[in-house]
Formats: C-alpha cells, structure tokens, sequence
C-alpha cells in the first residue's frame, strides 16, 4: 500500500498469523489482549479509560476472529501523529494477541487541493477493500469520501470515522470530539475570567457554513458568552494571512462598544489573540485558547494564555481499531452499549477535549511525551 500518494507509519505493519485450524476453540479463547499500560497522570480521561477497559473485556470473552484493519488518515505527522500513534498501540495489542493484521496509512501527497486530496483517499478506501480488508477507521477528507465508505459498508466493511464525521454515511461511529459541545466548554473556561457585564466578548473563530465544524464550535461558545449577557463579536480567522488576520481583530478590540473584556480562539491560531491585544494595548485581557501550537504553549508559559483546550487524538487513533474488532467480535449494539457512558445519539463517540490551565503547561506537555502523542 506504499507508493507515491501513501505511506504506512514506521512499524505499523502488522503481519500477525491466524491460528491454525487444528487450534481448539478454548486455546484461541486463551490469548487475552494485554493494554500497554500508560503513566499516572492526572491529566488521563479516567472515564475513557474505563470504557476501553470494559470493551477489551468484553472481547476478552469471546475467541479469536482474525481480522484484516485499515486505518486511513490524513496525513502521519503534525496534527495527526497522535492519532497514528495511538492506532499504532492499538493495532499492535489486537495483533500480539493473534486477531488484527493491517495497516496505518496516511496520504503524502502536498497538494493544497481538497478535491484532488479526496479524490486520493477515495482510491485507498477502494484499493484496500480490494485487497480484503474487512474493518476501516480513517479521518475523512469530507463528504466525497462517503460513497465509497458506504459501498465498503454495503459489502459488510464496518467504518469508524475519526476527527471528522461523515454523518450523512452509513459509518457505524464517530470518534471526536462534538464541535458544538467543546466549543462550550472553551466558552465556560473563559466566561469563569470576565469581568462582571456589561462588556463584549471577541471569538476568534468561523462563520463560514463551508466547515460546519468551525461553524458548530464557534457557536458553542458564542451561546455560553450570550446566556451570560455579553456582547459577541466573531472575527473569523484569516488562516493564510496572519498579520491581516491580527490587524482586523485590533480593530474590532479598538472599536467595540461595550469594549472588550476577553478573547477566546477557536482552532490552532488562537495565539494570534495575544497579538491583536497588544496591538491594540490592551495585553491585560484574559484570553483563552484552543489546541496545543507551539505559540500557545509558549504564550501559556508567559500567562498570556490562561488555558487552552486540546483534543484528544491518541485516543481517537487508539479507540479506532478497538471499535471495529469489537463490531465483529461481539456484535455492533453489544459494542454501542459498552461505549454508551461517551455515546451522543447513539453514534457518536465524544471524548471531549482536555482543559489545560496556563501554569501546567509543561506537565501537560510531558504527559503528550509520556503517551508518545506530543505534536
């Protein structure tokens, strides 16, 4: 599956054989799967971990159903390396224990062009159902990957989507986080700073229905600061541009009546908030983030940045291959009813983001260190 457009991760190939037919059915039952075991630390989602506890437990029950996997992403570094590397650990215990054979993959080519990049996961999708795999979990470039995830459901190919839902498809379950309900919860986190109203709040976030998921996030904040009684003003991020991005938003801060009494960013440029405050000397306003860029870390370390609210993507990568072999082993409502503690709607897996405060910045970082899921 290597070539010009894909590569597998370093050591992700798992060429794992299944047992032999003259195996009886305890002896297959007698390999149990073994979680690699993770450091203390206080910043690991307790309740996740219980719930990926009682699944293995569950598949620990049942005998051994050799299982070909494909996680398909994005892309194997910056924002996704997490993800890989926790279908990394996940792929390897289902395959120690004898069950899971595959690949994580993700696409290298550098085009900028959202067609040409889903037209070239469409193909892997089609590519790695041809050559039998029989469970896929992949970060979808958007809903063009959707026929073709329907036509591997149709063929019996459960798929678990990842980062971004294709909920108009037949996937079986999204694991992610909920725009809406964790742009709430960045929104909480700065509404606990502001002032008592009147005042106005600046979200540095997205209006544009193109991605509904910026769109979703930004209005869960927007809702907690309206509830409150503030004024919102939502600048939407300028990704390519960032000194016309900083420019436009000190002008909002300058202009705003009531002024300004915080600023929360929405996505990875959230430290651009820092320098629209101080271009518009205003570097006492309390301003919350969201993601973990190297600029907001270091923000953070100045207390500029009084909290930042980071996506969990090891387990996104390490829920994705659990999820699938539990569907085969033990039934898809058997494994919806396990995962039913972080289940919305039935199908979709919330985990939530992790609130970081700015003085524990760097036991956070070392906590990604630990887990090997630093970006």
């Amino acid at each position: 599956m290597t070539g010009r457009h894909w590569a597998a991760a370093a050591g992700l190939t798992l060429m794992t054989a299944a047992c032999g037919a003259s195996d009886t059915d305890e002896a297959r039952a007698a390999a149990p799967i073994k979680r690699t075991p993770l450091p203390q630390n206080e910043f690991i989602p307790v309740k996740i971990e219980a719930t990926i506890d009682k699944l293995v437990a569950e598949i620990n029950k049942s005998s051994i159903q050799p299982m070909q996997i494909a996680v398909l992403l994005k892309s194997l570094s910056g924002f996704f390396a997490p993800i890989a590397t926790g279908a990394n650990r996940a792929m390897g215990e289902l395959g120690v224990s004898g069950r899971v054979t595959g690949n994580v993959l993700g696409i290298t080519d550098a085009s900028t062009d959202q067609a040409q990049l889903t037209e070239l996961q469409t193909k892997q999708i089609e590519q790695t159902v041809a050559e039998g795999t029989e469970g896929i979990a992949i970060t979808p470039f958007g809903e063009g990957n959707g026929a073709a995830l329907d036509e591997a459901v149709a063929a019996g190919i459960p798929v678990v989507t990842l980062d971004t839902d294709l909920a108009k498809s037949t996937r079986s379950i999204y694991v992610g986080i909920l725009s809406t309900s964790a742009g709430d919860a960045a929104g909480k986190t700065l509404l606990k700073m502001l002032p008592e109203g009147p005042g106005t709040v600046l979200i540095h976030g997205w209006a544009d229905p193109i991605w509904a998921d910026g769109v979703n996030r930004t209005q869960g904040a927007k809702g907690v600061f309206e509830a409150a009684g503030y004024d919102v003003l939502v600048h939407q991020s300028i990704y390519d541009d960032e000194t016309r991005d900083v420019e436009v938003m000190k002008g909002k801060i300058e202009d705003a009546d009531p002024p300004v009494v915080g600023l929360i960013g929405m996505f990875s440029d959230s430290y651009r908030c820092v320098l629209a405050a101080d271009a518009a000397r205003a570097p006492d306003l309390p301003i919350v983030a969201f993601d973990f860029a190297p600029q907001t870390a270091d923000y953070m370390r100045q207390g500029r940045i009084k909290a930042t609210h980071v996506q969990r993507q090891y387990y996104e990568g390490y829920l994705g291959p659990y999820i699938i072999y539990g569907i085969k082993s033990i039934g898809l409502e058997a494994t919806r009813k396990i995962l039913a503690p972080q289940l919305v709607g039935g199908n979709q897996f919330d985990l939530g983001v992790d609130v970081v405060p700015w003085d524990k910045v760097d036991t956070y970082n070392d906590f990604l260190d630990e887990i090997g899921a630093e970006q």
